[in-house]
């Protein structure tokens, strides 16, 4: 048996950048997963190191964009009405989470978070030797209408006025210089400035899976869920090349982490938005330099090392159904009236599912009635962004260190007993 001082249970964005924190405060680490390195959502998301994400992807509290998700009418988002008997909880518990009180309580508590993400991901490259696939560029909201433009500028000044996230606007002439190659009439644009554009979100994942091993961690190949606790206190998990234990486990499975924690009698409010992609080659001499985000219908497109990655919003389904990839349909003709997009690169979309708690956090810390397991999962739309920070966030608490900001807002017990 092969003994270590931490398991950290998922090898995605969240998990590596766990461990990684670990090995550098001295614990030995083995890093479990049944799939390679950033295989799952730090795969398939946008690519973007959000700087600018405080503000939550909150349930909306407009009447005509929920009545416009109910029709089927949106792109953005999509509800499975077959799967509502089972998602419906935890969407009425998103929807009591919306509240603008509460939509401003996680805005707080996200900011640290989202400060510290850029920062924690520019040290990890720089140790990995990855800082090619990084792109300093932001990226781009677009607008076809003055009106919703000018809201749009008043949203974000006053966002840069409480948590100072920079923006810049673009006229028609300045969007037009920046992406020559967009076709559809636009009116401008929003810069967010902060972000940084990573062009190829698994191949970061990997090169931070190969500096964790580099470093002296140990990928383990093995289902998580055969996690056991030993009598003696601590964990043991039978893996392919033989048992593996710990005397701490940490639980970063996205949104399979509810799995293992009902192994050990503990329950988490955590449901699913699922996402999906498709890469298509530009057409022509088209080029994006940015990724773009169209207000009016929801598109999303962003270069990648791949083509042309066109992402999906929410679907609201259960996290196993088969995927569904009724956005992905509507969207193609509107990004292809946005963007000269040519043949699709791949045969079949992309499909993942984001792990999402209802107030939009993050679940970072210790598992009360259970010594030694620790939790680092829920973190919604932003896994790659905040992989790194929360991992330090976990580790620093793990270890006794004085944490870089209070860890109370993210603890699991948040939302009530756990049992």
């Amino acid at each position: 048996m092969k003994q270590f001082d931490v398991l950290v249970l998922g090898a995605g964005m969240v998990g590596i950048a766990t461990g990684l924190q670990l090995l550098a405060r001295g614990r030995s680490v083995a890093l479990v997963d049944r799939r390679g390195p950033a295989e799952e959502t730090s795969y398939g998301n946008a690519g973007l190191i959000q700087a600018e994400a405080v503000m939550p992807y909150a349930f909306p509290r407009d009447l005509r964009v929920i009545l416009g998700v109910l029709a089927g009418r949106r792109t953005d988002a999509r509800l499975a009405w077959r799967a509502l008997r089972h998602t419906a909880p935890w969407l009425i518990a998103y929807a009591r989470a919306g509240s603008p009180a509460a939509v401003m309580a996680t805005a707080q508590a996200n900011l640290p978070l989202v400060r510290e993400a850029v920062p924690a991901h520019r040290a990890l490259s720089q140790r990995a030797k990855a800082e090619h696939f990084w792109h300093e560029t932001g990226y781009l909201r677009l607008y076809r209408d003055t009106a919703r433009l000018e809201r749009a500028i008043a949203e974000n000044a006053a966002v840069r006025e409480r948590f100072d996230i920079p923006f810049e606007v673009l006229d028609r002439a300045a969007l037009a210089a920046c992406e020559p190659h967009l076709t559809a009439p636009m009116v401008g644009a929003v810069h967010m400035t902060s972000p940084a554009r990573i062009d190829d979100p698994g191949g970061l994942g990997k090169a931070y899976a190969a500096l964790f091993q580099a470093e002296g961690g140990t990928f383990v190949d093995g289902d998580a869920m055969g996690l056991e606790a030993t009598a003696g206190g601590g964990f043991r998990l039978a893996a392919t090349e033989g048992e593996v234990s710990a005397r701490e486990a940490v639980v970063a499975l996205g949104p399979w982490s509810g799995d293992l924690l009902r192994r050990f009698g503990v329950r988490v409010p955590l449901g699913v938005k699922r996402g999906y992609h498709r890469h298509y080659k530009p057409k022509g001499n088209a080029v994006l330099n940015h990724l773009v985000a169209e207000d009016d219908t929801g598109v999303v497109l962003t270069p990648n090392w791949r083509g042309i990655r066109m992402t999906t919003g929410a679907e609201f389904a259960r996290r196993d159904d088969p995927p569904s990839p009724v956005q992905l349909t509507k969207m193609e003709p509107l990004a292809r009236a946005l963007f000269p997009l040519g043949d699709p690169v791949e045969p079949v979309p992309w499909m993942g599912a984001r792990p999402c708690l209802p107030d939009m956090l993050p679940a970072i810390g210790p598992v009360p009635g259970v010594d030694g397991l620790h939790v680092n999962f829920g973190h919604h739309h932003l896994g790659f962004t905040l992989g790194p920070a929360t991992g330090r966030l976990l580790a620093e608490t793990m270890v006794g260190e004085a944490p870089f900001t209070d860890p109370a807002p993210y603890r699991v017990t948040r939302f009530g007993r756990l049992r």
